[in-house]
């Protein structure tokens, strides 16, 4: 394909991928600003005010970051799981399988279309924050840096339980039995210094942590993980998944019968 038709392609389903979302804002948009809303009432204001500080920040400064991320990765992973499944589901799919578009620009452009999502509520979710609590940015391209490299990483999440599930089901397994739990543990409301040591390292292992942490870092300058390897992780991430979606592509994993 030409670098015309290649980007024609990419953007259409980029295109359809942010109209299908958008045209169904108050299932897509407005849970998360709402449910991110009572986070910063309970968790900040109610239970925060008797927590104090954590960090050397109010706790409703320390958590924003953790939200802010979390409302990211589930916002990123729905689009790209619910959309690919679905045109499994109504056999549209097979219109992207006969044409000439390569395996890497649809996965490019269903990414694209989960990143849009996922970054467009962690925007709302930030401006509701302000509302809350004032936020000062300490380094702007480690935090937009990681917000991005996160959101990929999900849409590329997303389009691997996509791919892998066979009814409606279960595209919903994985958020609810492996990614909330390591969201919540991802020290999106603590720190982990406050754990004893064995639960420190096991904490390491959750890849989450580090994405949370890295963003933390970016807008209040502390982290309880190193960021460099924190960036090096989910980059490694990314790369690893990548691989995976196209060689399930190339194979015709849960799409050919």
């Amino acid at each position: 394909m030409s670098p015309h038709a290649i980007f024609t392609a990419f953007s259409t389903i980029v295109v359809r991928e942010v109209r299908r979302f958008t045209r169904i804002w108050p299932q897509t948009l407005l849970p998360p600003a709402v449910t991110m809303t009572l986070y910063f009432v309970i968790f900040g204001n109610l239970i925060g005010s008797r927590i104090g500080d954590m960090g050397g920040f109010n706790y409703m400064a320390f958590i924003v970051p953790g939200l802010i991320m979390m409302s990211v990765i589930t916002s990123s992973y729905a689009n790209v799981v619910s959309s690919f499944f679905s045109m499994k589901f109504q056999r549209s799919i097979e219109e992207l399988l006969v044409s000439p578009v390569p395996n890497w620009v649809i996965l490019l452009g269903y990414v694209a279309g989960g990143m849009t999502r996922g970054l467009g509520v962690g925007l709302i979710v930030t401006l509701l924050s302000l509302a809350f609590t004032q936020l000062e940015i300490h380094n702007l391209p480690v935090m937009i840096l990681t917000v991005f490299l996160t959101s990929a990483l999900f849409s590329l999440g997303g389009f691997i339980n996509a791919m892998l599930a066979t009814k409606f089901d279960d595209i919903s397994i994985v958020p609810t039995f492996i990614l909330t739990p390591l969201t919540y543990l991802g020290g999106v409301f603590y720190s982990i210094d406050l754990l004893p040591a064995f639960w420190q390292g096991l904490s390491l292992i959750n890849p989450i942590l580090y994405m949370v942490n890295a963003f933390r870092y970016g807008i209040l300058g502390v982290s309880d993980v190193n960021v460099g390897l924190a960036l090096v992780m989910i980059v490694l991430f990314i790369t690893v998944l990548s691989i995976i979606c196209l060689r399930m592509l190339q194979r015709g994993k849960g799409i050919r019968h």
